[in-house]
Formats: C-alpha cells, structure tokens, sequence
C-alpha cells in the first residue's frame, strides 16, 4: 500500500475510536498505520486475521453494520452475494485467482482472495473456505474482482511451488478429465508439521554403486552430445535406445551433469519402487548429498524433508518413481525417464495420469530435455521420437537363448533342461535370475470330483493358494482356508493347477538344496527394508537364486548373474488386450538383460507358445524387428501409436444398470467411433463394463463423455454407479 493511500484511511479513521477501529481494520492495515503514525494509531494487541477492510466505512453502514461475500472467498464464475459498491476512493489490495484444494467437482473452480505483495503465482496459501481452512494454490496474482462481489483474504504463505509446476498441473487436468484442484494437488501434497529436526533418507537406503567407466563409447558420446546441444536450445525429447548394458545409465548421469553445471535441475523416474535403491545409489555415488529421493514408500515425514532439500536448492537431482516427475525443482534441467516402456508410469486413480507424457510436457513447458530410455521402447516412443541409439552391450555380448517347449517335457515348473542349468550353478557356483509371473502356490484349487474351481465371492476370479494353506484373492484380498477337501462335494481329491513363485521356491530346495533361494515378489517384500534386504543378499550369495514376479526383470544389475530363466512365458500372451504380446516381449527381452553383463552369460524361456512372434523376436534379441511387425498391426487396427483410445468404465451393484448407463453415454457421443459396451470380470462385488474410443481428439472426448456423466450424475448415484474417464489407458 502506497503512504498516499494510508494517509487517506488514516484521514478517514481519525476521530474513530480505538474499539471502533479494531472492528474495521484488517489487521494488515491496522500494522502499516501503527507503523506509519504511531501517535495517532498506537492500538494495543493483535486483530483477527479475517475480519476486512474498514468494512462498513467502505459500504457508508455509518451504523457499523457491514454486507460481505461469503466466506469461501469470491468465485470467478458469478457472486454469491451482491454487497453494496466499494467506496474506490479507499485503497484496494492485490487479488489472486485461487483453487482451493477439495475433491469436490462441484467446486473445481478458483475463487478469488486478497493476497499480499509478496504472493506469486505458485504460492500455496491457507485460505478460509466454507467453515473451514483449506489450502490453495495461486494460479493468478494479477486478477480482477467478479462484479459486485467482495473478496475475503487468504492468510499465510505454507510454500511457494514454481509457476510451471502451476501451468503442468493445470494442462493435466484439462487432458487427463480431472479437477484442477486434483491435479494440483499431486504438486502441492498435504506436509504434516514438522516436529523437531529435519531427517535426511540415510545413505543407507541407496545400494552400493560400481565405479563410472574409465571412458564413453563412440555412442555414448554421440548421445550425450545431441543431449546437451539440445539442453542449450530450448530442450526437445529423446528416446535412448540401447540393449541392457550398454550404458544407459552413464549417459543419464553425464545429462544431469550437464543440467547441474547450467545452474539447473534434473530428475531420474524409474517405473517401480523396487528400483529406486540401485538407481538411488548410483546418483548418490556422483552426486552426494546433492540427491534427493521422492516416491510413496517413504513416510509422510520424509516426503516433506525431501521437498524442503529440494525447495531450497539441497537436492538438485531428485530420483523417484512415477510421482517425482511433480518434483518441486525451481529450474529443470534435464528429467530422464528409465524402462520408459513400463506402465506402472500410469496412474490408476483420479488424476489417470501418465507419468511419460506428463514429463515430456513438463520438460515442453521449462525448456528441458526429456530423456525416455530403454531397451525395449514401447512402439509409440519407437515411432514418434528422435532416437539416440547406443547398439549393443558395452562390456560382453548379449547372451544366447534357449527356447524350451514345454509341450516336450514332463517336468514343470523346472524342466529337464532348466534343472542342469541350475545343476552347473550348484557345483560350480554363481547366481540365476527365475521369473515367474504369478505370486503364491497355485493359481487355481480344483475339485477333481466335482469340477468346481474354488473362486472369490467378491470377483469373477480364482483364489490363489498361497503357501501358509489360505486362499487369497490378489483382487479384494479376500481370504479363507482351503481345508482338505472340497466345500461343495466333500471330496479330498483337490488338485493345484499351475505354479506360483512360492512352489518355484519349494521345487528349488527340494531339488538343489545347496542354492541359496530369495523371493522376490509382493507377499515377501512388502517393505523397502526388506526389497532393500532381499537385494543386498543376492548381490553378496555365491550361490543363489533370485525368484520372483515381473520386478525381477527391471532394471537391476548384480555382478555374477550367469543365467535367467522365464519358467512360463505364456502367462501373459493369453490376456485380452491388444498390448499382451508386446508386454511379453519387453518381458522376455528385459530378463534376458540381466544374465551375462561381465561375461557370457545364458537365458532359458519355457514356452507352450514357442511359435508366438513374441517369443521369436525375443530369442533372437530382435527389438527392431518386433516393432516393425507391432506397428503394421496397430496402424491397420487404429490403436496407438495411430490413434488414441479413451476409456469410460462404469461400475454398480448390478450389471445392468452398469451397461445400461454406458449405452445411453454412447448414444451421446455420435462423432466418435466406439467399442462396446462390453462387461468385464466382477471386482471387488461391483459389475463393470466399459465403452472404449478410438479417436484422434481425445481431450476432446474425454471432456465431452464427462460432461454428459456429470450431468447423469445424480441418477447414477441414487443406482450406486461410479464412473471412470481413463485418457490413453495402459489396458482395455
């Protein structure tokens, strides 16, 4: 506020008494005129923060009453209540546009606050809304007062987010069909009150890192000076292509180098938390302390601490899974997308957002380079971006492969074949990596009596046996005793169809006893100490074996490891989606990775499939080849990379009433081209089904199908139905 304007409300408030004033002054005002004339305004004590400025001598209420807007503040869209006019002879403060933080979609709109003269776009305010405090987020410091309505003042200042995270958020919500104020939320997370010292993550939790190389290849170099090339102009995306241990990760190291030394930031996204001790304890080995660690297994605590590092400019590097890629970095540099193919990057909750495209805008958005690496790119990176290819492995060739047709054997899940490969270890020591993509005993109990395969009362699926004599459901987590004979027959004649991770591990020390055996999957790992645990112990056996699901497969690298093994590699290619054959050859390919990186190593798949094109390719290493043949098939089937899909699921207690809604949805959307109805499996006591676009305008879609599910929102309700708009979804 300007000394003409305070001279003017001083001139007006002389003659006012002292309990007068404390009514009508805003206590930011009240301080300034303390300040500015201390003889005259010499008022003891301290005025609520909320009350407003000089409200009835702006109003001429000469009786002391006043009129105000509501006390959620003024929203952009219209009053909710019409004061008397402002007398604009008195001064008026700084307005912001500002989106309260609440789930609600009936309140995604800003609201507009009186903000002081150090608040920016970007700042995360507590602001009164309704009855309570509530945060929100500027998205405007410069905004003007809807007509007739008068804004109430936010309060303090809780943080101050850069204004592009602001712009990120916003665009998110737009694509993806959700609420600003969800979308920036995923920026702005609720930090609990620091209670004593801050606490850094202990070095600890990274893994011990190999020594850099002495010196870059040809291609490393060649890649990483088109990185810092485009680094220095403005920023673009790239695709760095390369088999496992060819360096990929050297050159990510080099690039946040690169972003660090022109004063900037850089953030490293790996697809699972699982993988954030090794990457965590490479970057710390180069960059110290100067690294910060983002993702949702770390307490609420540690999630604040690590923001603090990086707010303040501690941590300049921020390694994470999905959820860093909001990182509150001031300058972003350079933000490196590692297994880009994985999609465990989309989000499965409200906002559906995927984490690959959502770095690509951010680094669009800051000038950055965004780095998308892996061994084997989805076809949509293969096509779309520059590619920075880096050839084949750096320190020993790719390992030979061997199919195995289990269709020949009689032994399974360890074939004859397997079991010698297993046989040689034993003896003469070394390590195996065993994949097996299914948790537990058995998938499936079946009465072979009766028929009956016993299933989930909440979901159209199977129990899975697990180990400790339960059956479970990996869907709702329901579970009850399998018992010793069947519950519809009585019959003790139950039979265990197929494997499961636990009796792998059975099987193993049954038949080779001498290796030591480590499990790595969901039920045995629940906890980062003891993925972290599990890891250290395979990286120091001399004689193991590493079994689990599809986490073994990404993206770690133990010295020593002379044989990977896919026990069953048709567990995917049955699924109903069109992406089931190139996730079974990302698989294959990526286990593969993991044997032989300081010396020849060998890789067994066990196959009842060994014709599949997924097998093929992945036998011979040939990622080129698969993805020409992938992209052929989707351009004739008008899937992605060619054409978006959007995705609307409907879910209820009645299936119905499910598909019912979904059709009369569709009936609304005559422009776009759609699949379905169709129902899917029961989950969780809900029927499903889901209606399925292919499209070229996907905001376009997404916005027009929430809008008519918004407007049949209270006749859904009153049937129990829950809707889904799912933008570029991950399965179908």
């Amino acid at each position: 506020m300007r000394l003409d304007d305070l001279s003017r409300l001083a001139a007006q408030l002389e003659g006012v008494s002292e309990s007068r004033r404390e009514g009508l002054l805003h206590w930011r005002y009240r301080d300034l005129l303390v300040q500015s004339f201390p003889e005259t305004f010499s008022v003891p004590g301290r005025f609520a923060k909320h009350m407003m400025v000089v409200a009835d001598l702006e109003h001429g209420n000469p009786d002391g009453s006043r009129t105000r807007s509501s006390p959620r503040g003024s929203s952009s869209r219209g009053a909710e209540h019409r004061p008397a006019p402002r007398l604009r002879s008195l001064p008026v403060s700084r307005l912001a546009s500002v989106y309260p933080i609440v789930s609600a979609r009936s309140l995604a709109r800003p609201f507009t606050y009186e903000i002081g003269d150090e608040v920016r776009k970007g700042a995360v305010l507590a602001i009164p809304f309704g009855n309570a405090r509530r945060r929100g987020v500027v998205v405007d410091a410069d905004a003007e007062a809807p007509p007739d309505v008068e804004p109430v003042a936010a309060e303090r200042v809780l943080e101050t987010l850069p204004p592009a995270l602001v712009d990120l958020a916003l665009w998110l919500a737009d694509y993806y069909g959700s609420t600003p104020a969800r979308a920036l939320a995923l920026i702005a997370p609720q930090q609990p009150k620091r209670r004593g010292e801050r606490r850094e993550v202990p070095a600890t939790a990274g893994l011990p890192a190999e020594p850099p190389p002495a010196r870059l290849s040809e291609s490393q170099l060649h890649a990483l000076e088109r990185i810092q090339g485009l680094l220095a102009s403005g920023g673009g995306n790239v695709l760095l292509a390369g088999a496992t241990g060819s360096g990929k990760t050297e050159v990510y190291i080099r690039a946040c180098e690169a972003a660090l030394a022109a004063g900037r930031g850089a953030i490293v996204l790996v697809p699972e938390i699982a993988l954030t001790p090794q990457t965590l304890g490479r970057f710390r080995a180069r960059f110290g302390d100067r690294v910060a660690l983002l993702h949702s297994g770390l307490s609420e605590a540690g999630r604040r601490d690590e923001r603090e590092r990086i707010v303040t400019g501690e941590a300049s590097v921020v390694v994470g899974a999905r959820s860093a890629v909001f990182a509150p970095l001031p300058s972003l540099g350079v933000i490196c997308v590692d297994e880009e193919h994985d999609a465990s990057y989309k989000q499965e909750s409200d906002p559906r957002y995927d984490a690959r495209t959502v770095a690509a805008k951010r680094a669009a958005l800051e000038g950055a380079v965004a780095i998308f690496g892996s061994a084997t790119p989805r076809p949509e990176s293969w096509l779309a971006l520059e590619r920075l290819e880096l050839g084949g492995r750096i320190a020993a060739p790719l390992p030979t492969v061997r199919v195995v047709d289990l269709r020949q054997e009689t032994g399974y899940p360890l074939s004859a074949p397997l079991l010698a490969e297993l046989g040689r270890l034993a003896e003469d020591g070394g390590k195996a990596i065993l994949l097996l993509n299914r948790r537990g005993v058995a998938p499936a109990l079946h009465c072979r009596a009766c028929g009956v395969t016993r299933r989930c009362s909440n979901c159209d699926v199977a129990y899975t046996l697990h180990g400790d004599g339960s059956l479970r459901c990996h869907h709702c987590d329901a579970r009850e005793p399998a018992g010793e004979t069947c519950p519809e027959c009585g019959s003790p004649e139950l039979a265990r169809i197929g494997a499961g991770t636990q009796r792998l591990e059975r099987e193993l020390e049954r038949h080779l006893p001498e290796l030591e055996r480590i499990r790595l999957d969901a039920d045995a790992v629940a906890k980062p100490e003891e993925l972290r645990s599990a890891l250290e112990r395979f990286a120091l056996a001399d004689r193991a074996v590493l079994v689990g699901t599809q986490m073994v497969a990404k993206g770690h690298h133990f010295a020593g490891v002379e044989l990977a093994a896919v026990v069953d590699a048709d567990t995917g290619l049955g699924l109903p989606d069109f992406r089931a054959e190139e996730r079974t050859f990302q698989l294959l390919t990526q286990l593969a990775g993991r044997s032989g990186r300081e010396a020849p190593g060998r890789v067994l798949i066990q196959t009842f499939q060994p014709e599949s094109r997924a097998v093929e390719h992945a036998a011979r290493h040939d990622v080129a080849g698969f993805l020409a043949g992938e992209l052929e098939r989707r351009r004739a089937l008008g899937y992605p990379p060619f054409r978006h899909l959007v995705r609307v699921l409907v879910s209820g207690p009645e299936a119905a009433d499910a598909t019912r809604a979904l059709e009369e949805l569709k009936a609304g959307l005559p422009d776009f081209e759609l699949l379905g109805p169709a129902p899917l499996l029961r989950l969780r006591g809900r029927h499903r089904a889901q209606l399925v676009g292919k499209t070229d305008r996907p905001r376009a879609l997404a916005s027009r199908a929430a809008a008519l599910l918004a407007a049949a929102a209270p006749a859904m309700r009153r049937a129990g139905l829950t809707a889904v708009v799912d933008v570029d979804p991950q399965s179908v």
